[in-house]
């Protein structure tokens, strides 16, 4: 049997091979005794979902062994956005959140994500001791369940509609109105996940012309992984790019917690642009005043920007939970990652892809000018920067290969020479000239990723295909 791991943002598995019901119940027993033994259990637990297979399943699982724990669950009556789950967890001030989503992995995976009181995900301090107990229960009958209509009829368990509280939240963060009023029509794909009816629905609301494509569930997400990245939303690019009449495309993942942004001409936005774009609009546009903070990942346009503006970039691990520890402080004013992770002060510590896409919509309302244009008069006051991500599925024998060379990391990678190393999360190296690479294990899938930035589009081609050749010689 399949020993439970919690990877950066909770426990995935594969469909049938270790994500099963009775795996899935042996965890929520686990968070159960984790929430009594820190005495949290009376406030109950949010429970939702995504759009994948058996998603209704499992969170009515989940709430039938709360429910013969004695502890109350919040179940929420279809699937339904991670930002919006932890939103309702503050709302309600309960003890946390039980979400079944594998986010942006391919529909055959499914995860059960934990997030604390506090909304944002759990820390390793609490995914450690849960993921410790459930190991120790495997293979037991550890649990009792209470019938759900039971459940329902006694008020354990209460269905929610978390929707209007979320949208209520939204309207007070975005100047939804400057949106409308600009004219724009914006297209919008939730790529068959959980932003439907919320992105565009908020948009309609407002009063803006919206054009939607695969905004109905499909657990197959139309057979690509639900991630809006360009490889994945090729449609979706071509759609803008022949569309005169549309101004900007926006996009959410499986869970609505990451965005992809396409600019009127079909050009897809890297979200290391959009971060810096951001921050850089809430400073000049909004006058709000604030740090930053990115995962070690993440391009240091951010960085650029913060010192322009006389301000600073905390650095984290990979994994949004030491960002929302940012967030929930009230330490910084925008916190994101290059895996089109973002939220900003005064919302949930936990990524959120709508209020992300819905800024930059604000962004291009209030300026008037595309993205594109954006990012050239940013780089003429900051410099430029150009990233790259590319994964390499591990092999037995290369994974071998790669543990055995970062025994004694390489004083050079191809022609550029290392000139120093942070191992904050795995292993990044800085070159001259501003560039570097992190070459580091993907916690939820077999992968090494690599990440790479350059000052030049030469320098970061030649930096990425150095970094292919050091893997796979």
């Amino acid at each position: 049997m399949s020993r439970i791991k919690f990877g950066t943002s909770g426990w995935r598995g594969i469909f049938c091979e270790d994500f099963t019901l009775d795996n899935v119940r042996v965890v929520t027993q686990a968070i159960a005794d984790h929430l009594r033994a820190r005495g949290q259990h009376h406030q109950g637990v949010v429970i939702g979902h995504d759009s994948r297979f058996m998603g209704e399943r499992f969170a009515r699982e989940t709430a039938c062994v709360l429910a013969g724990d004695g502890i109350p669950a919040f179940l929420c009556n279809r699937d339904t956005p991670t930002p919006v789950i932890a939103l309702e967890v503050l709302r309600r001030g309960a003890a946390g959140a039980i979400n079944f989503t594998a986010s942006h992995n391919p529909h055959d995976y499914n995860g059960m994500k934990f997030s604390s009181h506090w909304g944002g995900p759990a820390l390793p301090e609490d995914t450690n001791d849960i993921e410790e107990r459930a190991n120790a229960l495997l293979g037991e009958i550890c649990f009792k369940e209470m019938p759900l209509d039971e459940a329902l009829q006694n008020g354990i368990v209460q269905e929610i509609d978390p929707r209007p509280g979320y949208f209520a939240e939204l309207e007070k963060m975005v100047n939804l109105v400057a949106i409308a009023e600009s004219g724009l029509t914006i297209a919008v794909n939730p790529l068959y996940g959980t932003g439907r009816g919320y992105l565009d629905e908020l948009l309609r609301k407002a009063g803006a012309r919206v054009v939607c494509m695969h905004d109905h569930r499909d657990p197959y997400f139309g057979g690509f992984p639900p991630e809006p990245a360009a490889a994945y939303i090729d449609d979706f690019i071509q759609l803008v790019r022949n569309d005169a009449t549309i101004g900007l495309g926006l996009a959410t993942d499986g869970d609505g917690d990451r965005f992809g942004i396409v600019d009127d001409d079909g050009t897809f936005i890297e979200p290391n642009y959009i971060l810096a774009l951001l921050y850089d609009y809430l400073i000049t546009t909004r006058r709000l005043r604030g740090d930053a903070a990115r995962s070690v990942a993440t391009s240091h346009f951010l960085d650029a920007v913060a010192d322009f503006h006389g301000l600073r970039v905390i650095e984290t691990p990979v994994g949004f939970k030491y960002i929302g520890e940012l967030i929930r402080d009230g330490k910084i004013l925008l916190g994101g990652e290059e895996s089109a992770g973002l939220t900003i002060t005064g919302h949930v510590p936990e990524k959120d892809g709508i209020l992300a896409c819905l800024l930059v919509a604000e962004m291009v309302a209030i300026t008037g000018k595309p993205l594109r244009v954006l990012l050239q008069d940013l780089y003429r006051r900051v410099g430029s920067y150009y990233c790259r991500r590319r994964n390499v599925r591990l092999t037995e024998s290369l994974e071998q290969a790669f543990a055995k060379k970062m025994e004694t990391p390489p004083k050079a990678i191809g022609a550029f020479a290392v000139r120093r190393i942070s191992t904050v999360d795995g292993w990044k190296f800085f070159f001259d000239d501003g560039g570097w690479l992190l070459l580091r294990k993907s916690g939820t899938e077999p992968v090494v990723r690599i990440y790479g930035e350059g000052r030049s589009e030469d320098q970061l081609a030649r930096l990425m295909a150095a970094a292919n050749d050091f893997l796979l010689s």
